[in-house]
């Protein structure tokens, strides 16, 4: 499956359009699936929490009812200083503070309380539960979060990650999510990519956020990248997991090809269940992954979706029935 970063949202050079995506545009069909952010729900801002509730709701009943899957990053502000969830010079650890025993548990637990309010919503006409994927404390092994290495302890953030699921599943009800284990791209073995592994009880899916191997100023590594994703995709198999390519993507797709010559042979090769790329800013002009209409990449990026491997929105199989 083919995914997106808010596809449906927003795109280059528009937002909040009904039933469009840039996708869409180019392609005939919306992304199979579609990534979403809880940031904006973990916050104290009464206003902005029901109008970010209200579109995720909403985001997620469409996706499904449509035949696509939702998939849920969460960019949280840091709770000691309801600051950026970037790790800035003046942020502050604070890890420690929010699992159990921490002087910010209770705080972080009413994070987890407007998440699961807002699932809560999540359901079909028949009033059945919709599953989406959560992928919380993605690319921990980087240091530009701060529940990034560096700003916490291994036990610290596993500890972190299990009481997240179990209060969640346990204590608030939320039954619909498929938990999804993403670190960045900075390991080389097995070993290194379960470091921080919290353990199967925790875990549904195992990914990889990699754009660092792809980038021209990075590694420019996409082998190493296949390399990586390999020992997901391996993993996962020996653990009884769904594997993916949580994030990736080239930022302007500077490279008209990229699509074809590049992300699909190594989709070919390695078995993931679906692959998303970030998100096409409408307030960026350099900061997006997909072509629009007019791109040099746009035919490239038409003949990736059409790959008898890649599926797209309209031609999934009815997983729900």
């Amino acid at each position: 499956m083919f995914g997106h970063q808010e596809a449906t949202s927003y795109g280059r050079t528009w937002i909040g359009d009904n039933d469009r995506s840039d996708v869409k545009d180019v392609t005939g069909s919306h992304p199979a699936i579609i990534g979403l952010d809880f940031s904006g729900v973990t916050t104290t801002d009464s206003l902005r929490y029901e109008k970010v509730k209200q579109h995720l709701v909403t985001s997620v009943i469409d996706t499904y009812n449509r035949g696509g899957v939702s998939t849920f990053a969460w960019h949280a502000s840091n709770p000691a200083n309801d600051g950026s969830f970037y790790w800035e010079k003046d942020s502050i650890k604070v890890v420690s503070d929010i699992i159990p025993g921490g002087k910010l548990h209770e705080k972080y637990k009413n994070y987890l309380k407007a998440i699961a309010d807002v699932s809560s919503g999540f359901k079909t006409d028949k009033g059945e539960m919709i599953p989406v994927i959560f992928r919380p404390f993605h690319e921990y092994d980087g240091d530009w979060f701060w529940w990034g290495k560096g700003h916490c302890t291994k036990d610290e953030l596993i500890t972190l990650w299990r009481f997240t699921v179990g209060y969640l599943r346990d204590s608030l009800d939320v039954h619909n999510f498929i938990y999804a284990f993403s670190p960045d791209c900075k390991f080389f073995t097995e070993a290194e990519f379960l470091d921080y592994y919290p353990g199967d009880e925790y875990v549904d899916m195992l990914g990889m956020d990699n754009y660092w191997d792809f980038r021209p100023d990075g590694a420019n590594d996409p082998q190493l990248a296949e390399t990586k994703l390999k020992i997901v995709a391996d993993v996962a198999a020996k653990r009884n997991k769904l594997a993916a390519f949580t994030e990736t993507g080239l930022e302007g797709v500077t490279q008209s090809d990229w699509y074809t010559a590049t992300l699909l042979p190594m989709l070919k090769r390695v078995n993931v269940c679906y692959v998303l790329v970030w998100r096409n800013a409408s307030d960026m002009a350099h900061h997006y992954y997909v072509p629009d209409r007019g791109h040099p990449a746009e035919e490239d990026f038409k003949r990736f979706c059409t790959d008898d491997i890649i599926l797209m929105e309209n031609n999934l199989p009815d997983m729900y029935k």
